[in-house]
């Protein structure tokens, strides 16, 4: 009998996989688990260039709004949401990490339930050659 190869919906480099593991290392990580057991881990040459990485740029929409934001995923010291700078650990941005372009994401608000998709990758640091941002 052959074995099923595993079907993953995020894939992350090795490096972001080490620092994120670090960031969590200590907290409580709740969900945020999850990102890291249930990502594919992969060099960072090698990463699909539609995937949203640390710092990638890209296009996204809330569903029921049309309206498009450029966001990034951020360490939390860099996160300042107004300007589109999303920390990795808030809801939003656990739900982006490692996404492909055209993925639905849902997260979590006060509010309740919230969904949107990744329109397009604008900008991924790995794609330009940059493997350490």
């Amino acid at each position: 009998m052959q074995a099923t190869p595993q079907v993953f919906d995020r894939q992350l480099t090795e490096l972001d996989f080490v620092r994120l593991r670090k960031l969590v290392d200590g907290r409580d990580p709740g969900l945020f688990a999850d990102v890291l057991d249930l990502a594919e881990i992969v060099p960072s040459p090698r990463i699909d260039p539609d995937v949203v990485t640390m710092y990638s740029q890209f296009e996204f929409e809330e569903d029921g709004t049309r309206k498009r934001r450029v966001l990034a995923v951020c360490y939390p010291q860099d996160a300042e949401p107004s300007t589109g700078f999303i920390s990795v650990l808030s809801p939003l941005g656990s739900s982006l990490i490692g996404r492909r372009a055209g993925a639905q994401v849902q997260w979590d608000t006060p509010a309740g339930p919230r969904r949107g998709f990744i329109a397009a990758v604008l900008f991924q640091p790995e794609a330009s050659g940059d493997y350490v941002t």
